[in-house]
């Protein structure tokens, strides 16, 4: 996903990052266990957003291996650290839901209207693998691709930002049905419901993606950013707030653009 001259900025264990001038790239890099997460890899996911040069404008959050991400690593969750489940269970209510916003900063930091964010997803995307990519702005799949909300499973609820992204993407019917079964999602069926940006075959995945991060670079950086900005809030406003806020949006175009005129 990136050249052969892109700059290798980390390699924390689980998690390698690039930059390539205006794209950063974020590599899932624990393929042995089809890149379970674990909170260490959270804790270097939002380390990055901070450090992020501020013009990067596009980030790409890919996987090595055959699978995206098989979702949070049980071994570390049942384990006896302070992130373990059993630990979290014995934090009062106030305690466990801070360590919890804290887990989600690794991935919400994608939604922020600076930047544009792509997913390459390749074979199973499950729990946190699936929230890791509907935190960012467009998902491109392999045909492969397969997607699962599968927190159910354990008697947990998804928690790292992914349940109202789902719910404006398939409606809440849809997004319910998806959560409480956690099935599988095939790519075809991902496509059709709203979910993928695009698929292709698993050989042109890294193409795809490269060719959508081009075209978005292509556009002027200031109307890319004022844009992404105008669809996020646009689910909680009105029309008339809607049109105020694209009036005022382009306002502010034509004043970078052209000088206030004073």
């Amino acid at each position: 996903m990136t050249s052969g001259n892109a700059v290798p900025v980390s390699d924390e264990p689980g998690v390698r990052y690039e930059l390539h001038g205006p794209v950063a790239t974020v590599t899932l890099s624990r393929p042995d266990v089809l890149n379970a997460q674990t909170p260490a890899m959270w804790t270097e996911l939002g380390n990055i957003s901070r450090k992020l040069p501020g013009d990067v404008r596009v980030v790409i959050v890919r996987a090595e291996g055959r699978a995206f991400s098989a979702g949070l690593d049980l071994s570390v969750a049942r384990g006896e650290g302070d992130s373990s489940l059993a630990r979290l269970a014995q934090l009062s209510a106030t305690e466990c839901a801070d360590r919890i916003a804290g887990f989600q900063t690794a991935f919400t930091w994608l939604r922020s209207p600076s930047i544009v964010t792509i997913a390459a997803v390749q074979g199973h995307a499950i729990g946190a693998g699936f929230q890791l990519a509907l935190n960012c702005d467009m998902r491109v799949l392999a045909d492969d691709a397969k997607f699962s909300m599968a927190e159910v499973t354990l008697g947990l609820v998804p928690d790292l930002g992914g349940t109202k992204r789902l719910t404006e993407l398939v409606g809440p019917s849809r997004a319910l049905e998806i959560c409480v079964t956690g099935r599988r999602i095939p790519a075809d069926e991902a496509d059709r419901i709203g979910l993928a940006t695009a698929v292709v075959p698993r050989a042109d995945l890294d193409a795809a993606v490269s060719d959508l991060a081009a075209a978005i670079l292509a556009g002027d950086p200031g109307a890319v950013a004022e844009i992404k900005a105008l669809l996020l809030g646009a689910p909680q406003r009105s029309y008339a707030e809607q049109d105020r806020a694209e009036r005022e949006a382009q306002t502010r175009r034509l004043s970078d653009l052209l000088g206030s005129g004073e």
